[in-house]
């Protein structure tokens, strides 16, 4: 009897252990899933900037989880391969193709380096050549292809130093480029010490420094020393034509280097101690200064201290000298704006912002510039009689374009555009710009700014119809050249010559995959460049269509209805449907009920769509409307609960009464702040059958500093922080939630944690629950493995609990 006693005890304990953690490898969906995961990808192109020539750049499939796994470094908010010395999570290109715009067969490069994994392609001013990088088992090497001979070399070894984000290379000139290298002589990494030489103290003196939440933070004095080794790089010239290099200045951790337009200086970034273990690398201290191609420095514009005191607020800035840049159209003229309200949003002032210049040799005074009543959003350079001012403000979500003489800027702006950005119907698009002289982008107009070009997405009641309008300056009238017209959705690429109305654009519809026209705006002509087929044919038939219904307070809602290929509504009935959504705030109703996408544009899959769906007898309704509206005073988040019902009740009852949707069989789910959604209207609401939520943020008490939109601290709505928490809630989810995460999520906010917790949270008040961590996995999933385990466990999760839902649940 003991021995059956303790054979008992035995199973029950492996059945528990068994529920509780289930050891399986990696698992692959139905077939038909993953043969569309599989899918071979769509080339990505690119054009000269003289629009002779197209690069098609061949896009490999989903990387293995061995090299998603490789080891990374995670330093001061970045994440570093030590092998390579660059970022240890970026995609890459595997081939390069050339063909002429004009016409003529493709022209494979010759001599490109084997197994490439090509990385920051980019075109020299003329576009005589292609740079790019390529990614090798020794580290990263600079390449470079001569268009006229299709032919690639190589031009440095595998020293280019890509650990910072952005580009590590940029032209010089046709000939040149400034790299950043290894220092040479660099020595081995720093090793971790076995026995602690201290605690790690941080203190602060009764000053008020409220930060977000980031993720991969320094933490002690060897993450110091470890992003020291990694970042700091030496920046040379190397001459493409006539071979070798030579280097500019000392070696540093350069945040961010670009040259003059005439070539002739550098615009340097450089990181200065002390570092900081509560904010990412970007608001450590900094120096911003003009260096000569000898790496002198010419002038420092700036020496910004540590930056983790801003004010509160999105709109808050730091004081000072910020986002410096050279004026485009002039040969070498530094630009910056300072707050005049000591980046304080919660300041009343009349003038928020200014700009300022210095030409070279910037030996003299900075010159005073215009003035923005908003915050600085940017600016669009033409010529000394002619730029474009760009200003906002997010509280208001307003919106200012302006134009002003940049040779008389005590004349002022003149407001172009005064929109709030929430209004995409009334958009007027984007001024369209040409390559200058130096390679630089200004205003394309042809008669000395009298007339502007702008293209847009042109979003309608009838979906997204992109355009192309002429602006008269002086009357500020716009006339339309060119819409997108159903059943195609078209949009412009690049414009070849806009005078004589020729321009390349990407064409689609509802069946057709995307390709590539040369489209004359005079006569309608419209030659085809490219051919790709289409990657999902498994998916066609599917059936397509924008279902437009209203919340019960009147807001009008859309989302975008997916039917199985051969579904009859009449024969089939209501289908067992998948809700995916992400929601968003807004200041006004009437923007929150404006339509966005378009019913023409071609079926996308990517690793996380719910479309897969519909090979397995899904309906799919997606990026279906999810407003959270606080008009003029009012914040949207104190009634978000209530409007994600609202939302996900109007949903339903449309396409219940459609007859598509069986409303026992319905599944919502999301990823990120849609996870967040899906696991609130679980915890009030019963709508659903069951729920899927995706590298999600469940307590916000977690977040505590700001979250998503919301810029109040949880001390000032606790009850907001509180209620807005699925995770003060556990004990009212009675739906079943499929939560996944990744293993190394680095997005702000959504630690691993706050799946765990949640899970156990959930698991103690007996919910039906599973919990699914993606091993080395970041807030995206890359893996071919990863990915295929995570469509896996959705199909498990939808076929149990809602395809086959029990008559009594």
């Amino acid at each position: 009897m003991q021995k059956q006693l303790a054979l008992f005890f035995l199973l029950a304990v492996s059945a528990l252990t068994l529920y509780a953690q289930e050891p399986i490898g990696y698992q692959t969906p139905p077939a038909a899933i993953t043969a569309l995961i599989d899918a071979p990808a769509t080339p990505g192109l690119s054009f000269s900037p003289d629009r002779k020539w197209m690069l098609l750049l061949e896009q490999p499939g989903f990387p293995s989880i061995e090299e998603v796994a490789e080891p990374e470094m995670r330093l001061a908010g970045i994440r570093i391969n030590p092998r390579t010395n660059g970022p240890s999570r970026s995609g890459y290109t595997t081939g390069l193709t050339l063909k002429s715009v004009s016409g003529g067969v493709e022209r494979p490069i010759q001599r490109m380096p084997a197994g490439a994994k090509i990385q920051s392609v980019s075109w020299s001013p003329d576009g005589s050549k292609i740079a790019f990088l390529n990614v090798d088992e020794q580290g990263i090497a600079l390449w470079t292809i001569d268009v006229a001979t299709a032919t690639a070399r190589m031009q440095t070894r595998s020293s280019v130093n890509a650990a910072m984000p952005g580009s590590p290379y940029l032209w010089l000139d046709n000939d040149r480029i400034v790299c950043a290298m290894i220092p040479a002589g660099r020595g081995a990494a720093p090793v971790a010490p076995i026995t602690p030489v201290g605690p790690v103290v941080q203190a602060n003196e009764g000053k008020a420094a409220p930060v977000r939440t980031f993720q991969d933070l320094l933490a002690n004095a060897h993450d110091e020393a470890l992003f020291e080794h990694y970042a700091t790089a030496q920046l040379a010239v190397v001459d493409i034509t006539k071979g070798g290099r030579v280097e500019i200045g000392a070696p540093g951790i350069f945040t961010n280097f670009s040259t003059s337009p005439d070539g002739n200086y550098l615009l340097v970034t450089t990181l200065k101690k002390p570092f900081s273990y509560i904010v990412p690398y970007a608001r450590f201290p900094q120096q911003t200064a003009v260096w000569n191609l000898q790496g002198q420095s010419v002038k420092v514009i700036v020496e910004k201290p540590l930056m983790d005191n801003l004010p509160q607020g999105f709109d808050a800035v730091p004081t000072g000298p910020r986002s410096f840049s050279w004026r485009s159209d002039a040969p070498a003229s530094l630009y910056w704006v300072e707050a005049q309200d000591e980046g304080n949003p919660r300041k009343e002032a009349a003038v928020r912002d200014k700009m300022f210049y210095l030409d070279a040799p910037f030996s003299g005074q900075p010159k005073e510039g215009i003035s923005f009543s908003l915050r600085y959003r940017g600016v669009s350079w033409g010529s000394d009689n002619l730029a474009l001012a760009y200003e906002g403000w997010w509280q208001s979500r307003q919106q200012i374009t302006s134009a002003w003489q940049p040779a008389n800027d005590a004349a002022g702006k003149e407001v172009l555009f005064d929109r709030s950005t929430e209004d995409r119907y009334n958009d007027p698009g984007s001024f369209v710009t040409e390559l200058n002289k130096y390679g630089r982008s200004v205003l394309l107009t042809p008669d000395k700014g009298k007339t502007f070009y702008l293209a847009g997405q042109g979003a309608s009641p009838e979906g997204n119809r992109p355009f192309i309008d002429r602006m008269e300056r002086s009357t500020k009238k716009t006339t339309r050249l060119w819409r997108s017209e159903a059943p195609y959705y078209e949009s412009p690429v690049a414009f070849v010559d806009l005078a004589k109305g020729v321009l390349i654009t990407r064409r689609e519809s509802a069946t057709e995959p995307p390709n590539y026209y040369l489209r004359n705006l005079n006569n309608a002509d419209l030659k085809p460049l490219t051919n790709f087929a289409n990657p999902y044919e498994a998916l066609s038939g599917a059936k397509k269509e924008l279902t437009r219904y209203k919340r019960a307070d009147g807001v009008e809602m859309t989302g975008t209805l997916y039917l199985p290929a051969g579904y009859d509504k009449q024969k089939d009935g209501p289908l067992p449907m998948l809700m995916w959504a992400y929601p968003r705030e807004f200041k006004s109703a009437d923007a929150a009920g404006q339509v966005s996408g378009s019913p023409y544009q071609f079926i996308r899959l990517n690793w996380g769509s719910p479309l897969y769906w519909l090979t397995q007898g899904y309906a799919v309704f997606d990026d279906f409307s999810m407003p959270i509206i606080g008009e003029g005073d009012a914040e949207p988040n104190e009634t978000f609960v209530a409007q994600l019902r609202d939302n996900a009740e109007a949903a339903i009852n449309a396409l219940v009464g459609m007859g598509v949707a069986d409303r026992r069989r319905i599944a919502v789910g999301g990823h990120s702040y849609g996870a967040f959604m899906t696991a609130n209207l679980l915890a009030h609401t019963d709508l659903f059958a069951a729920g899927i939520a995706r590298s999600g943020a469940y307590n916000r008490t977690l977040t505590p500093f700001g979250f998503q939109a919301e810029e109040r601290t949880y001390w000032q709505a606790p009850e907001v922080y509180y209620n807005l928490s699925p995770f003060n809630f556990a004990d009212k989810i009675k739906t079943p939630i499929l939560l996944i995460h990744g293993e190394a999520d680095n997005n702000s906010g959504t630690f691993p944690i706050q799946s765990e917790r949640f899970y156990a949270a959930l698991k103690g008040h007996g919910a039906t629950a599973r919990y699914v961590v993606l091993p080395a996995e970041s807030h995206g999933y890359r893996a071919r493995e990863s990915v295929l385990h995570c469509l896996w466990e959705m199909d498990q999760w939808l076929d149990k609990h809602v395809k086959n839902r029990r008559e009594t649940q």
